[in-house]
């Protein structure tokens, strides 16, 4: 660290900044994983503070790969140091993250795995991760393939399609066999699609009949 950094952390410290907010300035710095949370987010060591990977969308709990996600990230980064990347905050006033361990982007090997969602959100990795995120489409892996995208139901009886509003202003809507658009609707799980036996299920979770349904 030069003098000139010696004194900026100096003024810092005396104006009531902690340290990890001058690392946020510094942009980049090492830190250990004190915990893992989920499959995106986790907490910095010894400061409590709840950062979430950027670029990434993990299944949420208890949604189809969410226990696959968490538990690959632990493998990857708990209990370890690496290299934070800071890059912005989210809704909640969380700091937005990019992850290194020993050069490889944390986030891009969840990417190629298939064990989360790309957002699209500009940022320096942005298409580097695009293209592990169509790599893994591609591929059927993780989330991608069986079981999370569900091509059949679980139980051949029970057809009615549950289709999760992505834009999460409403819970979502349902099809039933014979609507236009059913063949095209896919049951993706780890965003909470699901399959239905009757409307009436359907409609206590809070689906409504999609508009070109019969």
């Amino acid at each position: 660290m030069n003098i000139i950094l010696v004194l900026v952390l100096f003024f810092a410290l005396s104006l009531g900044v902690n340290v990890y907010q001058f690392n946020l300035l510094q942009n980049t710095s090492t830190f250990q994983i004190e915990k893992v949370i989920d499959g995106d987010s986790l907490i910095l060591d010894g400061n409590g503070i709840h950062v979430r990977l950027k670029n990434v969308e993990a299944p949420e709990i208890g949604n189809c790969g969410a226990d696959q996600a968490k538990k690959r990230l632990q493998e990857l980064v708990e209990g370890k140091k690496v290299k934070v990347e800071f890059s912005g905050e989210d809704t909640y006033n969380r700091s937005l993250v990019f992850l290194f361990q020993n050069n490889t982007l944390i986030n891009k090997v969840l990417m190629e795995e298939g064990l989360v969602r790309y957002d699209g959100t500009p940022s320096t990795y942005r298409d580097s991760l695009r293209d592990a995120h169509q790599s893994a489409v591609s591929a059927k892996k993780g989330i991608y393939g069986p079981p999370c995208l569900s091509e059949k139901p679980d139980d051949p009886k029970c057809l009615i399609k549950g289709n999760i509003d992505k834009s999460g202003k409403e819970k979502g809507v349902y099809f039933l066999p014979g609507c236009s658009e059913y063949n095209r609707t896919p049951i993706e799980k780890d965003i909470g699609d699901k399959w239905f036996c009757t409307e009436s299920q359907a409609q206590k979770e809070g689906f409504v009949k999609a508009t070109h349904c019969p």
